[in-house]
């Protein structure tokens, strides 16, 4: 099953906001136990992301078209400082998820955002077909969180 890099960017994008980033976005059913889900659908794409963990986590995230899996990712994150609370840096991350942005494959979040003391980067090789990222959050020169991701289509 094929998609375009065009219509996948799109979906991605939708998905993302529809989905964690989006602070009042609604939890699907555990797929797993002790998971959590979110599930979003538009036209024939379902989006499926599960992931395990509040303060260290580990997930995954599963594009399907017409109900065949084409597409996923999938991620490891932690908070790197012990005197940071967790709900500082993923209120954080969520804020920067949410952002619009360009340049950069539409699998996190933009390059760069900034809020006061706090910044996210986003470093992601490849493309869509394939890739491997980091995104980490600073307060100043201190690392407080890091998550590795990769990715790609599914055959």
């Amino acid at each position: 099953m094929k998609i375009s890099n065009k219509e996948l960017t799109d979906f991605l994008n939708a998905a993302n906001k529809a989905t964690y980033a989006n602070k009042d976005a609604t939890k699907s059913a555990s797929l797993r136990p002790s998971s959590e889900d979110y599930h979003f659908e538009q036209e024939d794409l379902t989006y499926h992301d599960t992931y395990f963990g509040a303060k260290d986590f580990i997930g995954g995230e599963i594009i399907y078209k017409k109900e065949i899996p084409i597409w996923g990712a999938n991620y490891y994150g932690y908070i790197v400082s012990e005197k940071t609370e967790k709900s500082e840096v993923y209120d954080f991350l969520r804020q920067a998820l949410m952002q619009e942005y360009s340049g950069i494959i539409p699998v996190r979040g933009p390059k760069e955002f900034k809020n006061g003391e706090l910044k996210y980067t986003n470093k992601a090789e490849g493309t869509l077909d394939r890739f491997i990222g980091v995104e980490e959050i600073w307060k100043g020169s201190e690392l407080l969180y890091r998550c590795d991701y990769r990715g790609g289509f599914i055959e």
